[in-house]
Parts: structure tokens; sequence; C-alpha cells
């Protein structure tokens, strides 16, 4: 008997129960790497299309000389017809972007793990580049270093490192940068690297001048859809964060209850305003296909709201959770013209709410099992 009694009151195991196939966190967090892959590629080429076609309007010497060289160097021409020139100016405004964020958490992580006698998180580097992918990518290198630092230290590390984080790193850096430096993510021109150039993401149009002046654009959907639009460095294209997230989903990282109630919340929401909204309102007028793939919100509910430490851990709280990140991302679009781009923001408290609807999911259960039983 009382050998049972330890045996209950044993404070861990030493089997591996828990355990179902071969696939550990490392190795999780590489698929999840793979997986932005595409948008991060498609995203740096978009990134060095929009400078060239800048570029082209207030003229060549407003191009970096290095970058104009070395694109020359390869053998390329410089335009934005050109794939190998765009590739090659988007990789030099978005590699030093992602370095810095890597170098400035690693050396944090470094830090935390020497004052705590354990190794550096497994999520570390998914969490950098997630978060460098959602920068401008002009934004001061000095401003990605600050906000890779609140990332890994205030988002992550403080509680404990990886699968203590009530919320996700990456949102957390953004969310203070964009806040603390507002002039970083707003205005005409910091969505390309190019100091002068124009160039409004379709939601900042949006906020300023109505659906009018973004058909007046000749901005198409399919151009959305693909990512040939202003943005940040790797968020600008639907169409990659879909196969990305086709890919975890499959892999079983991702759940897809969160993408498919993201999506319905945002689609029907809009439908919904535009139906019922004022026509004098900014916002109201985009069809929801438009944002669907305008923004960062395919970015953001496939490699963000998804995550499984800070998303619900019950099936139905998930799909509540997509629903309520859909429809605070359109009611921030629409009703906070301030803020044209809620993807984040609607992550962010999704991610304080997912407790809560982890809580009344279980409170249901257990209300509706009692009924069964009389």
């Amino acid at each position: 008997m009382t050998s049972a009694v330890h045996a209950l009151a044993a404070p861990e195991t030493h089997a591996s129960p828990h355990i179902r196939d071969h696939l550990d966190l490392s190795a999780a967090m590489r698929c999840v790497l793979w997986a932005v892959t595409p948008a991060a590629l498609f995203g740096a080429v978009n990134a060095g299309q929009q400078v060239l076609s800048a570029a082209r309007v207030v003229g060549l010497d407003a191009l970096p000389g290095w970058q104009l060289a070395l694109v020359r160097v390869l053998g390329f021409p410089p335009s934005p017809e050109s794939p190998g020139a765009s590739l090659v100016v988007g990789l030099a405004c978005a590699v030093p972007i992602v370095a810095v964020a890597a170098i400035t958490g690693w050396l944090w992580s470094r830090l935390f793990a020497r004052m705590r006698g354990r190794s550096s998180p497994e999520a570390l580097p998914v969490a950098v580049t997630l978060f460098a992918l959602c920068l401008p990518p002009g934004i001061p290198l000095w401003q990605v270093a600050l906000g890779s630092s609140f990332a890994v230290v205030v988002g992550l590390e403080i509680f404990g490192g990886t699968g203590r984080n009530p919320v996700h790193p990456a949102v957390v850096g953004f969310v203070f940068l964009y806040f603390a430096y507002p002039a970083s993510f707003s205005g005409p021109g910091v969505w390309v690297a190019l100091e002068g150039a124009p160039g409004a993401t379709v939601l900042g149009t949006l906020a300023e001048n109505g659906p009018t002046a973004v058909r007046a654009s000749q901005m198409r959907w399919t151009d959305t859809l693909i990512g040939w639009q202003p943005g940040a460095l790797g968020v600008t294209s639907a169409l990659a964060s879909a196969i990305g997230g086709a890919f975890l989903v499959y892999a079983q990282l991702a759940s897809w209850r969160v993408i498919a109630g993201g999506v319905l919340g945002l689609a029907a929401s809009a439908a919904l305003v535009n139906a019922l909204g004022d026509p004098g309102q900014p916002g109201v007028g985009l069809p929801w296909a438009w944002h669907l793939t305008t923004g960062s919100f395919a970015f953001a509910i496939v490699f963000l709201a998804t995550d499984p430490v800070t998303s619900p851990s019950t099936a139905p709280a998930r799909f509540v959770y997509g629903i309520l990140i859909g429809v605070l991302t359109l009611l921030v679009r629409v009703f906070s013209p301030s803020h044209p781009e809620g993807a984040m923001l609607a992550i962010l408290l999704g991610n304080v709410l997912a407790p809560l609807l982890d809580h009344a999911t279980v409170r249901v259960h257990c209300w509706r099992r009692r009924r069964r039983r009389g």
C-alpha cells in the first residue's frame, strides 16, 4: 500500500507516454520554418520589385549605390520586370532585418539560458523569423534590434521560455514597435525601402480615401492574392501563406479550425458591415475577398494565430478563437482609421482570451453531461 501511495504521489514520470511519433519540438520548429519559406521568398521578390518600381519614378539615383552595383555585377537590369534584380534588391532589404532580429534574439536567449542553466529555447528561430517578416522593409535596424529584444525578453523569456508564454512573442514585438514608433508603420512610403518613394498599402488607401480610391489605384484582387502590393517583408502573398498553412495542417502542426474560423469571421463581418454600415465610412465598401488577401491577415492567421502555446486547446474553442480574430480584425480596419491593419491587435487580444475560451468550453461540456445524466 505504501509503495502504491508513493507511486501515485510521484512528481514525475520516467517513461514517455506523451510521445506519439518521432517529431520532437526541434523538428516541429524546422517544419514551421519550411512552411514560411514560400512567403518569405516571395516577400523578398515583391519588396525588391516595389523598390525598383519606385526607383523608376523617382530616379535610379535614389537607389543605394551598393544595391545598384550588386544588381549590375550579377548581370541583371535594374528594372522591376527582372525577377533576378527584384530578388537581389529584396534580399538586400530583408537579410539585414532578419539577421539583426536573429542575432539580438539569440544574445538574449543565451543570457537567460546561462542564468537558468539550460539551453536556448527551440522556438526562438521561429519567433524571431516571424517577427522580422512582419516588419516594413525600410524600418531602421536599431528598431529591429529593440523590437526583437522586447519580443524575446517580454514575450518569451520572462515567462519561463518555450511553452510558458501566454502571448505570441512575434506579436508582442510587433505591437511594441507599432505603438512606440508609429512613424515607421504609417505613411505612404514606409512600406517601400526607398527614401521619398510612394507606395501606400491597400488598407492605408482604404482608411484614408475609401474603396473608390482602391479601385482607382488599378490594383486588382489577383495582385493582392499573389502578393504584388506594398507591405511587410513576408506577409503580402496570401497565396504563399495558404500554401504554408496547408503544409502545417497536413503535418498537424496547425489547427484548421483556427484558420477556418478566422476566414469565416473576417468574411462574414465584412459582408455584414458592407450591407449595414454607413457608406460614408472610409472602410465600408471593400469586398470581403479583398479583406482576406490584403494586409497581414493571411500570414497572421496561418503562422501566428495557430501557435499551439498561445491558442486554445479544445476544438470548439479554437473555432471560436479564429472567428473572434477575424471579427476583431475587420472592426479595427473599418472603425479605427488610425490603425488600418488590425490582425496583430486581434491576435494579441485573442491570445489573452484563449484560456477563457477553453474554460468556457469545458464548463459547457460539463453542463451538457450533467443534463444527459439527469
